[in-house]
């Protein structure tokens, strides 16, 4: 690969890196609590498996593209890494996905269920989900990036082989 080709894709796992990493640190310092009728509770990311999971993927995601930021360039692991790419671009969007719908009824609870919201009395921590939930948002967007500009340059490698 190129270097002109090659500029691209490390600032792309670079921005990939700090966004998952970043999205993880958030959500693991989420915490707070609160006093509901002179009851004490305390609301951390470790009470919910989907924030648990989101935690999880992007950690992979954070290794995964340290791990590749060293790779050599003319590797011909080339279609590996698009189908790895791709893994982690729909791991990240099903725990953004998961986290998304639990912020939902975390915000605004469900009167069908008899859930009321939480945000109202632990805001920090609700902040703090939602600064996550946008870092990995942002990363599954450059993953998403990062797997069409590969899956183009596989691409063109097709059609300068025939």
């Amino acid at each position: 690969m190129s270097i002109s080709k090659r500029i691209p894709i490390l600032v792309l796992r670079l921005l990939a890196l700090g966004a998952t990493v970043t999205a993880t640190v958030i959500m693991i310092t989420s915490h707070d609590s609160a006093e509901v009728f002179n009851m004490k509770f305390e609301a951390k990311y470790t009470n919910s498996p989907t924030f648990k999971y989101f935690v999880l993927m992007n950690a992979i995601a954070s290794g995964y593209t340290f791990i590749l930021l060293f790779f050599p360039s003319k590797s011909s692991y080339g279609h590996l890494i698009l189908v790895l790419d791709l893994i982690m671009a729909l791991l990240l969007d099903s725990s953004i996905s998961a986290c998304l719908a639990i912020g939902q009824v975390g915000k605004n609870g469900n009167s069908h269920a008899g859930w009321l919201p939480i945000c109202g009395q632990v805001p920090k921590f609700c902040d703090h989900i939602t600064g996550a939930m946008v870092a990995g948002f942002v990363a599954a967007i450059v993953y998403l990036i990062i797997l069409l500009y590969s899956l183009h340059n596989v691409m063109n490698l097709f059609t300068l082989k025939t």
